[in-house]
């Protein structure tokens, strides 16, 4: 019996391979496909961009994006596209936003948990965010209308429906109600 290597990708070769109507992340130079996130999945992911985004807009601070894809790590190459991502001004590239994956990790990474994700899976992403530098992460359960905030010191916080989301060290001046992140 033989056991065949597995051919490894670069986050440049990940980022050439044809759509083919499935999610994917690059971890550890293997390709994660996941199928496409429910109507729920998507309403919070537009609710969350659309908040930042006018925070953005407001007050200059960036860039927010949703699905863009980050290279979080080398040989074996890491490549994770939050469901909303950040990145303040001050470390955007001299050149602008790339047309091709980010090579820094967001400032802010937002990862929307679906019921079919597994705990395991979401923690690990949580750990690769963070390990890349990413300062905040926020998990986010549209069932229990709950997000939870992991800051780049480990620390963790949940915060319901009735709280206020802010994060003055990542977001100066941003605030949002959780409720009005879950629409309706």
């Amino acid at each position: 019996m033989s056991a065949t290597a597995t051919q490894l990708l670069t986050a440049e070769e990940f980022l050439l391979l044809p759509e083919n109507g499935m999610r994917r992340a690059l971890v550890r130079g293997e390709v994660e496909e996941t199928m496409p996130p429910g109507g729920r999945h998507g309403v919070t992911v537009a609710s969350i961009g659309a908040f930042l985004c006018r925070w953005v807009d407001d007050n200059g601070s960036g860039c927010a994006g949703i699905s863009s894809g980050f290279i979080l790590a080398r040989n074996p190459d890491v490549v994770r596209g939050p469901d909303v991502s950040y990145v303040r001004a001050e470390r955007i590239p001299a050149e602008g936003i790339p047309e091709a994956f980010w090579t820094i990790a967001p400032d802010l990474a937002v990862e929307i948990v679906s019921p079919s994700e597994m705990a395991e899976d979401v923690r690990a992403k949580v750990r690769e965010y963070l390990d890349a530098g990413t300062q905040l992460v926020w998990e986010v359960y549209p069932r229990m209308r709950e997000v939870v905030a992991y800051a780049a010191d480990g620390s963790a916080q949940a915060f319901g429906p009735a709280d206020t989301l802010q994060a003055p060290d990542v977001l100066p001046g941003f605030s949002c109600r959780v409720s009005e992140i879950f629409g309706r």
